[in-house]
């Protein structure tokens, strides 16, 4: 409990940033420090019943330097190496913009629950990421120096590269969502007593396709745009209520309803894999919630 603007949010993002590396409400790490401050440092101490039972996890950034994050004072060679040690599901206002943003936020949404789930597909998705980085270059560097045209066999090397890592994630994320959806439903029909009828769809270029095939048949339009229009990076995850878009036909509280089933499916997935419980961060959760919802949370 606390007066608005106490920092009850700061301090539960605190904590998603020492389990996750990155802030839950910010995109960018350098907005997460003070106002005429040119430094951040978040430090806590973890206890555990499983060994070891006391860890240290400071992550720490300075305005034109890269972050950095230790883990009993001993620094971490990669940020990816953390994700999972300390899985953590954060419930907040907001969530819902996961319903009413774009692809984007969905994708970062389920990338990063898969990513604590499987650290192969953490990997792959690293490695396609900054496949994508380079191929976009290239396009960029034709596009604005056409007279020079660009290095169509290094093009054609990254698209050998990043195909069959494309078509993998595309395979884990199909395979990981028929098994989340049933628990999501489960957890969304509890909150809501069976009213409606809620689903989401995996929706991607990929499904079905040769991506090889389909980077070399849009290549002309990529290289007249200067980026990569197709990939595993325009997936997006289609929610559904009634066979209606969740968006545009649910009110606030059913579309808080949808947010929170969203997280608590995390929340049991995180825990049957973990076999124990992850950090649950609650933040303001009744908002928008009529009473036999916030019964029916109260009670799960």
């Amino acid at each position: 409990m606390g007066d608005n603007g106490s920092g009850k949010t700061n301090l539960l993002d605190a904590i998603h940033y020492l389990s996750l590396t990155k802030s839950a409400i910010t995109a960018s790490d350098a907005l997460c420090i003070k106002q005429g401050a040119d430094f951040f440092v978040v430090k806590g101490n973890f206890s555990s019943d499983l060994p070891p039972e006391h860890e240290t996890i400071q992550v720490s950034l300075r305005l034109g330097q890269k972050k950095t994050l230790t883990h009993n004072k001993q620094p971490y060679e990669r940020m990816a190496d953390h994700i999972g040690r300390y899985p953590a599901v954060l419930i907040s206002p907001y969530d819902t913009d996961l319903i009413r943003q774009g692809s984007e936020d969905r994708r970062k949404y389920f990338d990063s629950l898969m990513a604590q789930l499987d650290h192969e597909f953490l990997e792959l998705l690293i490695a396609y990421n900054a496949l994508l980085r380079q191929r976009n270059a290239v396009l960029k560097q034709g596009g604005d120096r056409p007279s020079h045209g660009f290095d169509r066999d290094y093009l054609l090397a990254l698209d050998e590269q990043a195909a069959p890592i494309g078509q993998q994630l595309t395979t884990l994320r199909e395979a990981f969502l028929a098994e989340y959806v049933p628990i999501f439903q489960r957890h969304y029909q509890q909150l809501a007593d069976g009213r409606e009828v809620v689903t989401l769809t995996y929706k991607s270029q990929l499904l079905g396709a040769n991506f090889a095939q389909l980077l070399r048949s849009n290549e002309r339009r990529d290289f007249a745009l200067q980026r990569s229009t197709t990939g595993s990076h325009r997936d997006d995850f289609v929610f559904l209520m009634d066979e209606l878009p969740v968006k545009s036909h649910a009110s606030q509280g059913q579309q808080k309803s949808f947010a929170i089933a969203l997280k608590l499916a995390q929340f049991e997935m995180l825990a049957a894999k973990q076999h124990h419980k992850p950090l649950l961060l609650l933040d303001d959760i009744f908002d928008r919630l009529d009473d036999k919802r916030i019964a029916r949370l109260l009670e799960w």
